[in-house]
């Protein structure tokens, strides 16, 4: 049959253009852009904030709600690192993810966390800080 999927939220996405500073057409922002890898259908919220000055690596099929910040580098404790959020994952609105995490592949994080440290795969994570409440089947 082929055509497109009507349930198929992404079926019209492509790659938006990334300038340092400016938002996006989806209405985010990155900062440092030579440090940010993009996967393929994803769903990125209005006015959520990245700072790839150390790398921040987003995979296919992954969601971060609106107004979310994701910091490779923070000024307040002077972490920095590569931040990583792995295929499918979901990242809930208004979330904080810092320097050196990596959220792991289908977990999700609950709107309003905190996340300072790595949530392994197929878990949901939640607060401020953000810890593991539960995994998924």
């Amino acid at each position: 049959m082929g055509g497109k999927d009507p349930g198929d939220r992404f079926a019209e996405w492509t790659y938006p253009e990334i300038e340092d500073g400016v938002p996006t057409k989806y209405h985010w922002i990155v900062r440092h852009p030579d440090g940010f890898q993009l996967g393929r259908r994803t769903d990125i919220g209005a006015f959520t904030y990245i700072n790839a000055k150390n790398g921040v690596i987003i995979e296919d099929e992954v969601q971060v709600g609106s107004h979310c910040s994701i910091y490779s580098v923070s000024t307040i404790d002077g972490r920095e690192g590569r931040v990583r959020l792995a295929r499918g994952c979901r990242v809930g609105t208004h979330s904080v993810i810092m320097p050196g995490v990596t959220i792991g592949e289908n977990a999700v994080i609950g709107a309003f966390s905190f996340v300072k440290s790595d949530v392994p795969a197929n878990s949901v994570a939640v607060g401020v800080p953000a810890r593991v409440i539960k995994k998924r089947p």
